[in-house]
């Protein structure tokens, strides 16, 4: 017997996937005399509040007729969100999406890695800059990956803007102004 999150997984993925969104999971918990439906969704660029609002609206379609209703009798609670910090990095896009993050590798051997992804080559491998150099990774050695909390992680476009200040002079390099030249 498949469970209800299964048969939801199954009857929501298409049909959200038109939206644009991988269904992540899907999460149903009695709660009392309703059941809270909770979906996870995401993208490549991420997923904003009208996405999360067209995908609530839609997967609330799907869930209030057969053959998800069926799967799902009585009052629900519909809950739409986007995969926290703390998911696993499981399939390939999850780890293109962290792209330039920081993250702890536990491989199948034994050994981790920590470091941040500079590279998604292929759906099979990845690469992460490491204290001591790059390290491949082939995705089957990992056992589990996740992305760390950076609270303070500067941007490498901060240092660049903070020390360019072209912009704050309009002269060009003899020194004249081409402002009002005409």
């Amino acid at each position: 017997m498949t469970s209800p999150s299964a048969a939801l997984m199954a009857g929501l993925a298409g049909p959200l996937g038109d939206l644009g969104v991988d269904v992540e999971d899907v999460d149903v918990q009695k709660a009392g005399r309703r059941h809270v439906v909770r979906i996870v969704v995401d993208r490549d660029g991420g997923v904003d509040l009208d996405l999360v609002a067209a995908v609530s609206h839609r997967a609330s379609e799907l869930l209030d007729v057969p053959p998800l209703a069926d799967v799902l009798p009585g009052p629900f609670v519909l809950e739409v969100t986007s995969p926290g910090v703390d998911r696993p990095l499981t399939e390939p896009r999850h780890w293109r999406r962290a792209l330039t993050r920081l993250v702890h590798v536990a491989l199948t051997d034994g050994r981790t890695v920590e470091g941040r992804i500079v590279d998604v080559p292929s759906d099979r491998e990845v690469v992460v800059a490491t204290a001591s150099g790059d390290v491949t990774v082939a995705l089957a050695d990992v056992q589990r990956a996740q992305v760390q909390v950076e609270f303070n992680r500067k941007d490498d476009t901060d240092e660049s803007d903070a020390n360019d200040d072209t912009d704050a002079d309009d002269t060009d390099a003899d020194g004249s102004d081409d402002e009002g030249q005409g």
